[in-house]
């Protein structure tokens, strides 16, 4: 990548790196309570209503694509992150566990390059933000093209609260005119990359010659049994397939629901605003989303359903709020199975679990493995046998999934802006990326008293038995 650029240019990405360098330097000595100072400044200055929904609309005003309501509600996980960071230990002695005589001593993870979405040019920079400061790394953002100017307004924002508290500037830092060859470098230099956004830009994250943090495509699937409340499963699949457009990768895409509820479950979702086409509006709106390589079409991601309809070729009533449409075939040629970052859902109905797990696996196949799923039931075999066999790294019982999985104020997930899908997802980890992959632990043991078995513990009934 570097080849690509001038020499000017590879100077530049050099300049920002040694700033950033000199930055932490300047706050190697700042104790737990000066990095959490400056982390509530932080999610104060980022997640206040006014600047946060400012810099929200404004992302999806310059990228054209994502709900300005939709996507000032995510204003939540900047308080999320910032509760999640303040309950963690980040400086010095983090952990001692006398049994093991093992003490952990945290230390920064370095200069870290945060690639940005174009979904989140207002969310992923102060989620990144805060974790950072806490281990007292410094970052530098590479924006989207399509929403720089947004996610440079924002790291402006992160950049003055140090200022006023007599903190270096530039341990954030966003880069004013982005490039891929430029972000490539970028990585090159940097420390660690957390890669969040498409699968060329993880791709790209992990031929650095970095370590880096990337993420996996969504296909998010949820059950609905025949114990599900049809009205909460509506309900919550409306809030998560039309939150900013269902521009999230964890927007409810598929629904697999009990043949003896689907009828019932359906009609909710129409109560819920949902619109169901017709088999020929159905034919249309494939044509319309995916090109002849199976392609998203970007013109109807993130859109409103009205506006996909339009592009489609049919009209909707202007009270619906997300596009539904009848699946039977699972298949990477059966473009609904796939993921489909917008408004529109595809309804699929099984008959006994054993079929919804097959289904499961299928849908999987086509994409989204070792992101999340779901399921809407009271049947604790039901919930054990999805989580024993889904082949995801989340899994949200009765929840929105686009408002649950990267944490909320009502389960334990760890607030993230960024989910990793394990080795399913082709991802170096599979957990919610939050406070601890930010830091370097230095592991320190102390002799304890012997802890060896005898070789009869250890092999068992094979102890003494012939050897081959």
């Amino acid at each position: 990548m570097a080849r690509d650029l001038s020499p000017e240019d590879i100077q530049t990405v050099a300049d920002m790196v040694a700033r950033a360098r000199a930055a932490m330097e300047a706050i190697k000595d700042y104790d737990q309570a000066q990095v959490d100072r400056l982390a509530q400044a932080l999610g104060w200055a980022c997640g206040n209503e006014t600047t946060f929904v400012r810099i929200a609309q404004m992302g999806v005003d310059e990228s054209g694509i994502g709900d300005r309501e939709g996507r000032a509600g995510k204003r939540f996980k900047v308080l999320g992150v910032l509760r999640d960071a303040l309950r963690g230990k980040s400086v010095g002695v983090i952990e001692v566990d006398e049994a093991k005589g093992i003490t952990k001593i945290a230390k920064p993870a370095g200069v870290i390059a945060s690639l940005i979405p174009t979904t989140n040019p207002e969310l992923t920079p102060p989620v990144t933000g805060i974790y950072a400061i806490k281990c007292k790394d410094a970052v530098i953002f590479s924006p989207h093209p399509r929403a720089k100017k947004t996610t440079y307004e924002m790291v402006r924002v992160m950049r003055a609260t140090l200022k006023k508290l007599g903190a270096p500037e530039d341990l954030f830092q966003c880069v004013k005119n982005p490039s891929i060859p430029l972000t490539g470098e970028l990585m090159a230099q940097c420390d660690l990359t957390l890669a969040t956004g498409g699968k060329p830009m993880v791709k790209a994250a992990y031929s650095s010659g970095k370590p880096a943090f990337g993420v996996g495509a969504g296909n998010s699937t949820m059950v609905i049994d025949e114990t599900a409340d049809i009205k909460e499963a509506a309900f919550n699949s409306r809030v998560s397939k039309t939150s900013d457009y269902g521009s999230g990768c964890s927007a409810d895409g598929n629904l697999l629901i009990d043949a003896r509820v689907y009828d019932a479950m359906r009609d909710a979702l129409v109560a819920e605003g949902g619109y169901l086409c017709s088999p020929a509006e159905k034919a249309l709106l494939e044509k319309a989303m995916w090109d002849a390589e199976g392609h998203r079409t970007i013109n109807t991601v993130a859109v409103k359903a009205q506006k996909i309809a339009e592009i489609t070729g049919f009209s909707i009533p202007a009270d619906r709020k997300f596009i539904m449409v009848e699946q039977d075939a699972i298949g990477r040629e059966h473009r609904f199975s796939s993921e489909k970052l917008s408004v529109v859902m595809a309804l699929f109905k099984y008959n006994g679990f054993d079929d919804a797990l097959k289904k499961v696996a299928q849908i999987y196949e086509v994409g989204g493995k070792g992101h999340s799923c779901g399921i809407y039931s009271f049947d604790d075999d039901h919930i054990a046998r999805l989580a024993a066999v889904a082949p995801v790294s989340r899994m949200m019982v009765r929840q929105p999934q686009s408002k649950a999985n990267a944490g909320s104020f009502t389960n334990g997930m760890p607030m993230t802006s960024s989910l990793g899908c394990g080795i399913w997802g082709g991802n170096i980890t599979n957990e919610n990326v939050s406070l601890k992959h930010y830091m370097n632990v230095t592991w320190v043991s102390r002799p304890i008293a012997e802890d060896r078995p005898s070789d009869a513990e250890l092999f068992g009934e094979f102890y003494n038995s012939e050897v081959m």
